[in-house]
């Protein structure tokens, strides 16, 4: 009966202490949002980041969720440039895959806590609410596995 007391002991002990590494976890993910969110800033206070097709984008926010595929981070961008029919197919995937590559992956690398399963990078003609429909926002998205170093681009 001791040991079973011990054991129950030894077992309650082990959840409060993962309760409180999943509280540190969130309260780091929360410090980076903050650190890493541009949603508070104007565009024009914002550093722009320039894509390989000449366009320039800034950061709206950054969000974390966990979808069934495990923890994903979203980078959301904005540019007033990037129009529907301006822009070639072709050159909006390299686009996507240069900011994930060249901004998300090094930020998600200094991240204290779990890392993403999945990196998904937006950008759109003008800020926007997420996960509401808004017709008037042109609006493309690619999702990224980690591999190493490096973004791989996962069809959806």
């Amino acid at each position: 009966m001791t040991q079973v007391r011990k054991l129950r002991g030894t077992i309650s002990w082990y959840f409060a202490l993962m309760q409180c590494v999943r509280g540190v976890r969130q309260v780091v993910l929360a410090l980076f949002c903050v650190a890493t969110s541009a949603s508070a800033l104007e565009l024009s206070e914002q550093e722009a980041v320039i894509l390989p097709s000449g366009i320039e984008v800034y950061l709206q926010e950054m969000l974390w969720d966990r979808p069934a595929g495990g923890l994903a981070y979203r980078f959301r961008f904005v540019s007033p440039d990037f129009t529907e029919g301006k822009t070639e197919l072709g050159s909006v995937q390299a686009d996507l895959d240069y900011l994930c590559d060249s901004y998300a992956l090094p930020r998600v690398a200094v991240v204290v806590g779990p890392k993403p399963s999945q990196i998904i990078v937006s950008l759109a003609d003008q800020p926007s609410e997420f996960g509401v429909f808004d017709a008037e926002v042109v609006q493309v998205f690619e999702a990224y596995r980690i591999e190493g170093d490096a973004c791989v681009w996962e069809a959806f």
